[in-house]
């Protein structure tokens, strides 16, 4: 992020703006607010990255015939999930539904 709140990237020379947050706080408590929104963000972010790719690779396993090891991977995948519900970062109906269709592609 830079100092003007424009994320910008190299990409072979060019520059290119990710995302423009024109925002400006009326108050420090709003200001903080906007800070702990964004750390938040970004930590919800991380374990919904590493929840797809729990699934990526477990979905891998399987496509490779490779069902021992799907099977002792499915727990885990699972409690990654509960513990994102338990952090708030996902619903439980959704993780109910991808643990269901998880487990349904096993059998």
């Amino acid at each position: 992020m830079s100092q003007f709140g424009v994320d910008i990237q190299m990409a072979s020379t060019k520059f290119v703006a990710l995302s423009v947050k024109i925002y400006m706080p009326n108050t420090k408590s709003a200001e903080r607010r906007a800070r702990s929104n964004e750390r938040k963000h970004q930590h919800n972010r991380s374990i919904k990255s590493h929840l797809r790719r729990l699934e990526k690779d477990y979905r891998a396993l399987l496509a490779d015939g490779k069902k021992t090891e799907a099977v002792k991977l499915l727990p885990g995948v699972h409690s990654a999930f509960d513990k994102a519900v338990k952090s708030g970062v996902l619903p439980r109906a959704t993780v109910n539904r991808k643990k269901s269709r998880l487990a349904a592609v096993l059998n």
